[in-house]
């Protein structure tokens, strides 16, 4: 049995489905918002790959480690960040090991995202309150252990 009838939308990459009005993208117009987050996301990556954390001046100071000395979960984010772009993966989870776990989870969801995108459907990431109660207290327990004595293998 044949599909419903589509029409081309004129000066557009949209075609109408004709029985319900419904209009659908093409595979390249479904793929420009990733694309454009993962070229944002690049750029950024690029830009502090090129002007290094380690370097004073270049960033801001994190306002709770200048005020009150204590990391918080992103301090060292840059410097990791950095030592990723640059293949010092070592490095970069000495830095921050959180953010590391972050730029690989934002890979993992940015390719669900595209192949979602290439077969026409809308990405729905709708978590359960317990996982998102389970990252809370991961960062939660990240930050506390990181300003203890003990966690002085967490500080950036």
């Amino acid at each position: 049995m044949p599909g419903p009838p589509l029409t081309r939308v004129p000066g557009t990459m949209h075609t109408v489905n004709t029985d319900s009005r419904r209009v659908t993208r093409s595979v390249p117009g479904r793929l420009a918002v990733p694309a454009g987050v993962l070229a944002a996301v690049a750029a950024a990556f690029a830009y502090v790959g090129a002007v290094d954390p380690n370097e004073p001046g270049h960033y801001p100071v994190c306002p709770l480690l200048r005020y009150t000395g204590l990391y918080c979960p992103g301090c060292g984010g840059l410097r990791s960040a950095h030592a990723f772009v640059h293949g010092d993966f070592p490095a970069a989870l000495q830095d921050n090991a959180l953010a590391v776990l972050g730029y690989l989870g934002f890979a993992v969801v940015w390719t669900v995202w595209v192949v979602h995108a290439v077969r026409g459907r809308p990405l729905r990431i709708d978590p359960r309150p317990g996982a998102v109660w389970s990252l809370g207290a991961l960062l939660l327990v990240f930050t506390v252990v990181r300003n203890l004595p003990f966690g002085g293998w967490l500080h950036p």
